[in-house]
């Protein structure tokens, strides 16, 4: 059984950063895609960034580029997300997501694709 948790989340100032971490666990397939996501209180769930293990190649939202960046060590078992310039408009509970089937091997940043969610570290950005 796939298996994610979501750790690093804290309180930061304006400017600052942050690393999330993503502990991924059950996992066999080699090809898949994994994002973050993040839940603003009440706004609807935002896809930030995602890459497929078939091409690497990682994508960001607008609001986001520039500023986050995603990674995973693949010996650990875990996937990143490295926050810079943290502005308060980044807070929020941000979640990882895994997509055992991604289409034709690419990640897209839609709720609706993803099979697994981890449960969720809190973002407050504020002075």
């Amino acid at each position: 059984q796939l298996r994610l948790v979501e750790s690093g989340g804290d309180l930061v100032q304006p400017g600052g950063s942050l690393r999330l971490s993503c502990a991924v666990s059950g996992f066999t397939k080699d090809y898949y895609a994994m994002s973050w996501f993040r839940q603003a209180p009440g706004r609807e769930r935002e896809g930030i960034t995602c890459f497929s293990t078939y091409d690497g190649d990682p994508f960001y939202a607008a609001s986001v580029r520039g500023r986050f960046t995603i990674s995973r060590d693949n010996a650990k078992n875990t996937v990143y997300l490295q926050m810079n310039s943290l502005k308060p408009e980044d807070t929020a509970l941000y979640y990882c997501a895994a997509d055992v089937n991604p289409p034709f091997n690419k990640c897209v940043l839609s709720t609706r694709e993803y099979d697994y969610w981890g449960q969720g570290t809190q973002v407050t950005v504020s002075s």
